[in-house]
């Protein structure tokens, strides 16, 4: 069963919730593994750790065009659905954008001359932990500098062994990152705070998450906190809360020492089971 945590804004507490899930199931004996997927700002690391096992480069092949070879016939250009490709043929100036580069291949299959070679660069890494016996944290990590983590996401993804629970920290926002982590989901949390921007983008997340034809369902973090505008949303559109997590002092400093919640105080080690518990109901239902 994997399990996306997703939120449409940073700050509303998806690590919070993903690190929580990961320490109570694993300490009630179930093979966890916890994906680290917000590869541009991992920060899993910061609350729980694990015996190292492995570290994967992942590389990205950029095309590069020898204009002595090229006939400057723009195909390459034409097939490119990214817009990777600068063709100028009036002055015979063609050059790939590295930056816009997907690593599809489809400019090498289009060159009929042999003119493009893919070269090598790193953009990320993938690194495995053990935690006990049989859990894992896999962390997706960007290099600095590269601009789409999405290969590096979904090298991550792929490393997970078929473990009884995956669960997926997804990137902020709604953009490629998230779709790429929550299209591997079979049921997505959508975390939240009683905001008018917690509401904005949780409108926005559903918005997508409904095109993906995912069961959802809506945790409200610092709950008290705003006012009661998001709850009166959920209601009117049918979307199951979940859970409510208190704006509480006491929450905020055992998290702000990167400390887990559910370890500190055994009443949220038992909310995160009833949790996990009616997630696995809602799917086998």
């Amino acid at each position: 069963m994997k399990v996306a945590i997703a939120s449409g804004k940073g700050g509303t507490g998806k690590t919070f919730i993903s690190t929580n899930l990961f320490w109570t199931a694993q300490h009630t004996g179930v093979p966890t593994t916890l994906i680290d997927c917000d590869a541009e700002e991992p920060n899993v690391s910061e609350f729980l750790s694990g015996e190292e096992q492995s570290v994967e480069i992942v590389i990205q092949h950029v095309p590069h065009i020898n204009v002595e070879e090229c006939t400057f016939c723009g195909k390459c250009a034409e097939y490119c659905n990214y817009n990777a490709i600068l063709f100028l043929p009036e002055n015979h100036f063609i050059k790939v954008l590295p930056d816009l580069c997907h690593d599809c291949g489809t400019c090498s299959y289009a060159c009929e001359n042999g003119a493009i070679i893919e070269q090598e660069k790193t953009i990320g890494t993938i690194k495995i932990s053990l935690v006990g016996n049989s859990s894992y944290i896999i962390e997706s990590r960007l290099e600095v500098g590269e601009h789409s983590p999405v290969s590096v996401i979904k090298k991550a993804i792929k490393a997970a062994d078929s473990q009884h629970l995956i669960l997926l920290d997804a990137p902020p926002g709604i953009s490629c990152p998230f779709i790429t982590t929550a299209e591997q989901a079979d049921f997505i949390i959508l975390v939240t705070e009683p905001t008018p921007f917690g509401l904005h983008d949780l409108e926005l997340s559903m918005s997508t998450i409904q095109q993906l034809q995912k069961p959802v369902g809506v945790i409200v973090n610092k709950s008290g906190l705003g006012n009661r505008d998001v709850y009166q949303w959920l209601d009117e559109n049918k979307i199951p809360l979940l859970l409510e997590i208190p704006f509480n002092k006491d929450i905020a400093r055992i998290y702000s020492e990167g400390k887990i919640l559910a370890k500190e105080n055994p009443v949220y080690q038992k909310i995160f089971m009833d949790l996990l518990n009616k997630i696995v109901k809602t799917l086998w239902s």
